[in-house]
């Protein structure tokens, strides 16, 4: 495993925090902002990407089940430990509901789909992208629904949900594998050029939403909550996912998954709903700057 760190840092982990880097430096200056492109990759690029990926899927059924059912543990557990450890150090309500949103969502999208391309291949996207619908739609409705029980509202978010493109592309992709008819080709080459802007463009967002987070705080309950994200997630997925009946490719890929840090999602549901932004910023922005390291030691382990 020491053997690989350091071929798996430079060669995986850094290719993805350069692009991070270079459009939280240059961002500012070449006057992009991240709205912008998070509008462009929301609309265009990723339900590209979902069409391409899932309209040519080639995963069994049940599999793909066993995936969902998989990830949906990994993420379910891992935000009630945030929330349990929250108020077991005897934190307000509002803290344990930002533990749980930064525990229970992580960023498999702009940043996991990126990692896992590089470490596991393009054979491996089918995987991620399951993982990544799933994830996305199961973190979003619970965090939604927890604002909503703290604050007594915010149930409106879920229709945006259902209305997300990258969701709602969903079952026009399934249409082709479902019914056995190969989509045409145009769609597919169309598709194809959108999709592959896509994880450059979103890391490149990534990159400038850190930038324009704001005030950050790096007290003990922010590394508390990074580390359970960071740490606890791949760790409990190591024992979840063989335990759904995954092995291989998919296995890995949704132990990777699981091993993202806080989605940046996650801080715009917290100031929409005034949960502990500062806090839900803060988190995201360590856990992060942290995945530098443990990503590179999940992956040796895969």
């Amino acid at each position: 495993m020491v053997s690989q760190i350091l071929p798996i840092f430079f060669n995986v982990v850094t290719p993805v925090f350069a692009l991070i880097l270079t459009a939280y430096l240059l961002g500012g200056r070449l006057g992009i902002q991240s709205r912008s492109l998070s509008r462009t990759s929301y609309y265009l690029l990723v339900p590209a990407f979902v069409f391409n990926v899932l309209s040519q899927v080639k995963i069994d059924a049940v599999i793909a089940f066993r995936m969902m059912i998989g990830i949906v543990l990994v993420y379910m557990i891992t935000g009630v430990l945030g929330w349990t450890l929250a108020r077991g150090m005897g934190r307000s309500k509002e803290i344990a509901t930002a533990f749980l949103m930064t525990c229970i969502f992580g960023n498999v999208g702009n940043y996991g789909l990126a990692l896992t391309k590089f470490c596991l291949g393009p054979e491996a996207m089918e995987s991620a992208t399951i993982y990544m619908l799933t994830t996305n739609t199961f973190s979003f409705f619970c965090c939604v629904m927890a604002a909503g029980w703290l604050k007594g509202g915010g149930t409106g978010a879920l229709k945006d949900l259902i209305k997300t493109p990258g969701i709602t592309i969903v079952p026009l992709a399934l249409i082709f594998p479902v019914s056995g008819i190969e989509p045409p080709i145009m769609l597919v080459r169309i598709a194809g050029l959108l999709g592959d802007a896509m994880i450059p463009v979103l890391l490149l967002a990534l990159g400038l939403q850190l930038k324009e987070a704001g005030t950050l705080r790096f007290g003990r309950d922010v590394f508390l909550a990074s580390l359970i994200r960071l740490v606890a997630g791949p760790a409990i997925a190591f024992v979840v996912i063989p335990l759904v009946g995954l092995s291989g490719i998919q296995a890995s890929a949704g132990i990777l998954q699981s091993a993202m840090p806080s989605a940046v999602l996650t801080a715009i549901i917290a100031m929409e709903n005034d949960i502990a932004p500062s806090f839900v910023t803060s988190v995201i922005c360590v856990s992060t700057l942290l995945s530098l390291v443990s990503l590179t030691i999940v992956m040796a382990l895969l």
